[in-house]
């Protein structure tokens, strides 16, 4: 037992404790997080069918534009608590701290304890980790998944067990299926590793290799074929997809898209998302024209009732939503654009300066904590900044991901630089080396696609930051080791001597060679961490002025006290303490702010702004539902199948939260998908499926069953039941925004 408990590594717990604390604390305040991805939380857990397919709502008209597997997660998290706002988001927490532990773990083997720690430390303190692992998206589960497998892979090499590697290339194929081709962007990693690495001759790991391959296409494929493979009639319509397939959503809307802009869903122009759609009116659900169905031939949905094989999950939301104590939404009041159903105290004053993709102190509308909606506060929905090789280092994504980046990219220098000295062949690699090269191998593509793609979030960030902190971390402890040997030009200058059987005069040489070796670390060490803290000072600045020529001074003093102390005895606790106390400040205290602010949103973000008493966040998928509108259709709604039908997923989503029932969107998320054509819902309708339409101000009149619903269908007065004539849903700048008109329909 005290041989066990000699084994702990204590500083590795504390960062454990720490990631929880970040990624967990006041969870609880969560809200509905999500909403688009809660309501199908809910519906999920009230059916099989809906469980299977990743359901928008409990009856599988549509799924959302991910597959399921994240959602399984979640799903069973509340079928075990029951559904509360911190259930709804506990697998993300428990995926967020998992993927600490992993870093540590994929690192130890090669670079000792210090690298392994900092490295999981480096993860923990990334401000877009923590954002993410406090929500309800799926980049936390992927990022997990895709850490996994790397560890599998890296065992696989460990333990010269190569059935490891079907197991890896497996567990690529199954986070395919949290976030479809976004799982991908390692692949050139861990084939490039996996070459290199094995020590099997080139015929085996050819064969290996085409066997791995083989693995990773049958649990990618596995449930985009079942699934398309399924009678269109038996299954919901795939969201976001233009012709109701997975594969088409795989590599239309979750693919090609994302480079190239997007040309489906949403097809007005975003800031910093480049639409092919751009100029069309009204392609936004809340415009005029979305795009209408071509097809008339649409087989019919399934319409039925969810099975009841699954339990309604226990706990509905009352008052302030899951968890929470303030008044429940639907009182037919305006909801303020945020996930969270609680502000933090106005007693915290706001931070100066503002934040975008602008320059310092500048911010052009729009942007958080602007005029302009629809951006969430600390990043915005598409504030990616602009196209180019430096678009990471830019506010709009550096703030979130991109502190230790030049740490980072010298520290990988530093780190091969001093495993490439050891030895003479330099085509051949040492097992550092290709652990580094692992890592490089991650962050190249990954930084690469970013720089150039159109449309994503910020938060999608999330990929880089386990290179990110990897290379830091070993930059950092590659710098320590060279710099703590005892000896070492003797050292090395003896070894080398015996092992070669060099003269006194190549002894000398040897001693020169390594006293360059280690003013190459010194000086490549003190330029990182100006690099590092001036970058920093230049994000800080935005917020906090004075932050900025304190972490310049910092930066200076670190870096002179590198250099000056190089043919000095090394002091490792001065000099590490000095380097992470000055880079990481900033860092940590950003990603402390969605701790504090209890933040939870459907565009997770991290940054000052979220500790603003009028902090605006979530954008998308944060509306409320009217809870005497919903009393009038359970009056009135008979055996009908859905409560309602609508546009979009936002305007159904809250409805769905708040009651478990299901919500016809003939739009989609964005009220664009050409899910079901006129002449199908006109037989749902004439069956009894589908007795009412909420229609938002404005959204989708070009839409031929809106036209028709307008012309045909009875507008419903709420003042009958004391509500005003429209009811209210506070979604700014985006689907399911303003008021809404209630039709009764009907066909003869």
């Amino acid at each position: 037992m005290r041989e066990k408990i000699k084994k702990i590594d204590y500083w590795l717990v504390a960062i454990l404790i720490l990631a929880a604390f970040l990624y967990g604390w006041n969870i609880w305040k969560a809200g509905y997080a999500n909403q688009f991805y809660t309501a199908a939380i809910v519906s999920m857990s009230k059916s099989w069918k809906a469980f299977w397919y990743g359901s928008f709502d409990p009856a599988s008209f549509i799924t959302v534009d991910k597959p399921p597997v994240a959602l399984w997660f979640m799903v069973i998290c509340v079928k075990i608590f029951g559904f509360h706002s911190w259930s709804i988001v506990l697998s993300s927490v428990l995926f967020g701290i998992g993927s600490v532990f992993l870093m540590y773990k994929l690192i130890k083997p090669y670079f000792g304890r210090l690298a392994a720690n900092l490295g999981a430390l480096f993860m923990t303190l990334t401000p877009i980790v923590v954002a993410n692992s406090r929500t309800n998206n799926m980049d936390a589960t992927l990022v997990f998944f895709l850490l996994l497998a790397g560890y599998v892979l890296h065992k696989s090499i460990q333990k010269h067990k190569p059935l490891l590697v079907l197991v890896s290339f497996a567990l690529i194929g199954i986070a395919f299926n949290i976030k479809m081709l976004q799982a991908f962007m390692v692949l050139p990693t861990m084939y490039f590793f996996y070459f290199i690495a094995s020590k099997q001759n080139w015929k085996k790991k050819s064969l290996w290799t085409i066997a791995a391959t083989a693995s990773l296409a049958v649990f990618t494929l596995a449930w985009p074929l079942a699934v398309d493979s399924t009678s269109k009639s038996s299954r919901p319509y795939i969201g976001s997809s233009t012709n109701n397939s997975v594969l088409n959503l795989a590599f239309g809307y979750n693919g090609t898209e994302r480079l190239l802009g997007q040309s489906t869903g949403t097809g007005g122009a975003f800031p910093g998302m480049n639409s092919k759609n751009k100029g069309k009116a009204g392609n936004m659900p809340g415009g005029n024209k979305p795009s209408q169905s071509k097809n008339g031939n649409m087989k019919k949905p399934s319409g039925t009732k969810p099975s009841g094989s699954m339990k309604k999950p226990s706990g509905q939301i009352g008052q302030g939503g899951p968890g929470g104590n303030n008044q429940a939404p639907g009182k037919n009041q305006k909801i303020a654009n945020s996930t969270k159903t609680k502000q933090p105290s106005n007693s915290m004053k706001k931070p100066s300066g503002k934040m975008g993709g602008q320059k310092p102190g500048k911010m052009g509308k729009g942007g958080p904590g602007g005029k302009g909606g629809g951006q969430g506060a600390g990043g915005g929905i598409f504030n990616v900044g602009k196209a180019g090789p430096f678009r990471i280092f830019q506010t709009a994504l550096g703030q979130q991901v991109s502190w230790l980046l030049p740490l980072s990219l010298i520290g990988f220098v530093i780190a091969y630089f001093n495993e490439w000295r050891k030895k003479r062949k330099w085509f051949k690699f040492n097992k550092r080396q290709t652990h580094l090269l692992y890592w490089f191998g991650w962050l190249v593509p990954v930084y690469g696609f970013f720089s150039m793609a159109q449309f994503f979030h910020p938060y999608y960030m999330i990929m880089i930051a386990p290179p990110i902190a990897a290379l830091a971390a070993i930059g950092i402890a590659s710098f320590v080791e060279n710099k703590t040997k005892k000896k070492k030009v003797e050292e090395l200058a003896e070894h080398d001597s015996k092992e070669e059987n060099l003269a006194n005069d190549d002894v000398v040489e040897v001693e020169k060679e390594a006293k360059f070796a280690s003013k190459v670390n010194t000086y490549l060490m003190a330029v990182a961490v100006l690099a590092t803290a001036g970058l920093q000072a230049w994000y800080v600045y935005e917020y906090y002025s004075w932050a900025t020529y304190l972490l310049i001074i910092a930066g200076l003093a670190v870096a002179a006290y590198i250099v000056l102390s190089a043919n000095k005895k090394f002091n490792k606790k001065a000099s590490l303490s000095a380097i992470l106390v000055t880079l990481l400040l900033a860092p940590g205290f950003w990603s402390l702010t969605p701790t504090l602010s209890g933040e939870s949103a459907a565009i997770p973000t991290s940054g000052p702004s979220l500790l603003s008493s009028n902090n605006v966040n979530g954008s998308f998928g944060s509306g409320s539902a009217n809870t005497k509108m919903i009393s009038y259709l359970e009056k009135h709604n008979g055996n009908a199948t859905y409560l309602f039908a609508t546009m979009d997923s936002n305007t159904a989503a809250p409805y769905i939260i708040k009651t478990g029932k299901a919500v016809m969107t003939i739009g989609g998320y964005n009220g664009t998908d050409n899910a079901i054509s006129l002449k199908k819902f006109k037989q749902l309708v004439k069956a009894g499926k589908v007795k009412y339409f909420y229609l938002t101000n404005d959204n989708g009149n070009n839409n031929a069953i809106v036209k028709w619903v307008k012309k045909y269908g009875t507008k419903v007065s709420l003042s009958k039941y004391g509500g005003n004539s429209t009811s209210s849903h506070a979604m700014s700048g985006g689907p399911g925004n303003s008021n809404g008109t209630l039709y009764k329909l009907s066909v003869k």
